[in-house]
């Protein structure tokens, strides 16, 4: 077996229940091991970061760094990847979600030699509505993206350091981690776990907060929505020359009568329609082009007890 120092790299927003919680399981996991706990505040507005700092103190394989604000998930998760010091790093949520037991199995995935070994739920205990809404979502996205998404697979991985430092070489402002951890490669192994429910405190993802994450998505690793306005004008524009033909010819042959409102007021409001849309696709990659010309740093630290200050 080859040696191995692990990093646990947990982002935290709003989880001061928690994070004794977290920390209890995963020592029990951890105790044989060489290791740190690398907590990410998220700019919480609870008493997280106080719970995190007291076991800082308390225990030395406690590390955090703690943002001025909050700046996302994605954020907390490149500040994380950039400070662990991990050989192989262990990506959980704070939520208790993520099974610790699992850690031994992601670990076997690395001695196996496996860069990532990718944790995958079943959907139990979801709404009938939110597991619907999903695998709708996936099957969508996994025609119109081009990288290889599933349903189930999150954040809850383990990356090798060479799989760190290939995401690490991504610095895009607009972060889908889950695109980029598939976008990178590498020999990857999947482990499957029973969906937990969470125990305490509430999901911070709310169906608003799930519907943009699921627009960054599809938007971040592909530019098909922008051909299909293409076709789509193209499409209509047809449709509208054969409306203008027919027309032309019944006026030949009958003569004009009255214009109809249904149809102008139709013809109108359906290529008003698809204009928005198409100008809004659009907007979402001039929005994102915009974004990164800006350059501004993903995140800003507040106060870290790490040397390696990124």
């Amino acid at each position: 077996m080859k040696a191995c120092y692990l990093s646990i790299l947990i982002p935290s927003y709003n989880e001061s229940y928690n994070i004794p919680l977290i920390y209890q399981a995963l020592k029990e996991q951890l105790a044989k091991m060489d290791h740190e706990i690398l907590f990410i505040d998220d700019g919480s507005e609870d008493d997280t970061f106080k719970q995190i700092h007291q076991l800082a103190a308390a225990h030395e394989e406690v590390k955090y760094v703690s943002f001025t604000r909050n700046f996302g998930k994605e954020a907390a998760l490149l500040a994380g990847l950039r400070h662990a010091r991990g050989d192989a790093v262990i990506i959980m949520d704070a939520d208790l979600q993520h099974p610790t037991y699992l850690v031994s199995e992601l670990l076997e995935g690395y001695q196996e030699g496996y860069d990532q070994v990718v944790a995958k739920r079943d959907r139990n205990g979801d709404s009938k509505v939110r597991s619907l809404l999903t695998k709708i979502y996936y099957k969508i996205i996994d025609q119109v993206v081009d990288v290889k998404l599933k349903d189930g697979e999150g954040d809850f991985r383990l990356l090798s350091r060479k799989a760190v430092e290939a995401v690490l070489e991504l610095s895009e402002g607009n972060r889908f981690s889950k695109g980029l951890f598939s976008w990178i490669g590498f020999e990857q192994k999947t482990v499957y776990y029973s969906n937990k429910v969470r125990d305490n405190g509430d999901s911070k993802w709310s169906y608003k907060k799930l519907i943009n994450y699921g627009i960054e998505g599809i938007v971040s690793f592909n530019q098909k929505p922008l051909r299909v306005c293409l076709y789509g004008g193209l499409i209509i524009m047809c449709l509208a020359l054969l409306y203008i033909l027919v027309m032309l010819v019944q006026i030949i042959r009958t003569g004009v009568d009255v214009p109809g409102y249904f149809s102008i007021i139709s013809s109108v409001l359906f290529l008003g329609g698809v204009q928005l849309v198409s100008l809004g696709i659009i907007g979402e990659y001039v929005g994102r082009i915009y974004a990164e010309t800006k350059r501004r740093p993903h995140y800003l630290i507040r106060e870290t007890n790490m040397d390696r200050d990124l």
